[in-house]
């Protein structure tokens, strides 16, 4: 099985490295690599862990990611339509250590400084996913003039920070197989009930080991990772068309208390999941 670190397979005499995900060429292990990842939704919608944020993602949503930032990008097996995203791959140092040091490039550093814990944008959305779905296509001078329009259309934008210093780390070996199987478990498997002792012997560790283990390389419990996934698949029930009840949707989410769910979800989201509905 191919765990973290991960190496783009991209030629050597390429400087922006541009892919589409869909299908079997979708990687759902948790992953880091050593360039800088831009990457859009055009299709679909699942599930995301980027650092130690728990998310979801879909069509139209825009994310940059540093270097070593562990992520992963899991589709939502119940969506009707294929997922795809599109990803372009770099590094500061692409077109030579200083190129972006000189002041016509300064506002820059605001995009390099923020992609360190990873962050969503919020704003300048459909300009971005045009010129980035268009980038493979082009010729060598247009990517680069495309590129740097995408990077200043991400500098200006609005945006939402992901992840937290404390993760700010690289996996590797053994740890890196771990936190993978770990974080692969619990995304197949949250809508189970979900022991430590499971999770625990995934880990070949005792549930107080794995407790510490995992608290120390996330900043957050284990069973709080897991409602995070929880309440996100629960926030994709409530906002689609669909005829399930509150109690359904908290059930197929991985709540076996509808009273838990309503308080773990207002908690989360600042919202009851039936005020959620409404607002979506």
């Amino acid at each position: 099985m191919k765990v973290l670190p991960f190496k783009i397979p991209k030629p050597e005499n390429v400087t922006l490295y541009v892919e589409h995900y869909k299908d079997e060429t979708f990687y759902e292990k948790l992953h880091q690599h050593k360039e800088i990842q831009i990457s859009v939704v055009l299709h679909g919608e699942g599930t995301y862990i980027i650092g130690d944020c728990v998310g979801d993602f879909k069509k139209h949503d825009v994310f940059v990611l540093g270097e070593n930032l562990p992520h992963v990008f899991k589709r939502d097996a119940a969506f009707e339509k294929e997922t795809e995203i599109v990803s372009l791959f770099f590094s500061k140092n692409s077109y030579g250590e200083e190129f972006f040091n000189l002041p016509e490039f300064e506002h820059f550093q605001h995009f390099f400084n923020d992609s360190i814990l990873g962050y969503q944008v919020l704003s300048n959305k459909d300009k971005i996913t045009l010129l980035l779905s268009k980038l493979k296509k082009l010729p060598k001078y247009e990517q680069f003039i495309s590129f740097l329009e995408i990077l200043n259309l991400i500098t200006e934008a609005d945006k939402l920070k992901l992840s937290s210093l404390i993760n700010l780390k690289k996996y590797a070996g053994d740890e890196g197989k771990r936190m993978s199987d770990i974080f692969q478990y619990s995304m197949e498997n949250f809508h189970k009930e979900v022991s430590l002792e499971d999770v625990a012997n995934i880990a070949n560790m005792t549930p107080n080991a794995f407790c510490r283990y995992f608290k120390q390389r996330t900043n957050k419990t284990f069973v709080n990772f897991l409602i995070d996934i929880r309440i996100g698949n629960a926030c994709k029930l409530l906002a689609k068309k669909n005829d399930l009840s509150i109690t359904e949707i908290s059930y197929k989410s991985g709540f076996n208390n509808l009273a838990n769910f309503n308080r773990k979800f207002k908690a989360m989201k600042g919202i009851t999941p039936s005020e959620f509905r409404k607002k979506h």
